[in-house]
């Protein structure tokens, strides 16, 4: 919520560095896609910016990360794409079934939070402690319910990567702990903040390495 793709530059940079097709996605309405926010931007608008690159790019075998509300995202790329997706990759993020919005999965502290919105009612204001490129997230994408044809389960894998390094408790424990005793998942719990991509770096990049190698040793586009 409320950042672009330059978030995972560092992760991005790194990647490719090894071999790897990277596309950061900025979602519309946000980041340096702030000026386009309508009020019809929701989570399908979202899902499409993720489906609509990996077909003008021609992606295959990807590897779709998404952060927090952006767990909601890569569910319904992968559900709409299935035969462009490889695995999957939720940093400290909501894991949604058919039917959950955002709004639905994450705390009443969250909630609240989305309220808060802007002027237009459109967009939930950026927290204090973001980074101050951050700008306003399009309210429908957290309350539009995700609507899937198929199973998840149907990738190669699935991981989880817990930030276990909150200050105070996190909202993602019970999502984390569930999951962990789930054997079709692989589950990482990193100490760090929120903030994956800026806590932990250098073990974050590991596991995506990881995820992204194909059966055969060689690197995959990710």
């Amino acid at each position: 919520m409320c950042h672009g793709g330059w978030c995972f530059a560092e992760l991005t940079g790194q990647l490719r560095e090894r071999g790897h097709l990277v596309h950061p996605v900025t979602p519309t309405g946000v980041g340096e896609r702030s000026h386009l926010l309508p009020g019809g931007v929701n989570l399908d608008t979202h899902i499409e910016d993720v489906t609509a690159l990996l077909t003008a790019e021609d992606v295959h075998d990807a590897v779709l990360v998404g952060h927090s509300y952006g767990g909601m995202v890569i569910t319904g790329a992968a559900d709409r794409l299935p035969e462009r997706v490889d695995s999957l990759v939720y940093l400290d993020a909501v894991v949604p079934a058919d039917g959950d919005s955002c709004w639905a999965l994450v705390s009443d502290a969250e909630r609240r939070w989305y309220l808060d919105v802007v002027d237009t009612g459109y967009a939930v204001r950026p927290l204090p402690f973001f980074d101050p490129r951050a700008t306003p997230h399009p309210l429908a994408s957290l309350l539009q319910p995700l609507r899937l044809s198929g199973d998840t389960g149907r990738f190669r894998r699935r991981d989880y990567v817990y930030a276990a390094g909150w200050d105070g408790a996190s909202p993602f424990t019970p999502v984390y702990e569930r999951l962990r005793a789930d054997p079709a998942w692989t589950t990482h719990a990193l100490d760090g903040g929120h903030n994956l991509m800026r806590d932990a770096p250098g073990e974050l990049l590991e596991i995506l390495l990881d995820v992204a190698e194909d059966q055969a040793g060689r690197p995959a586009p990710a």
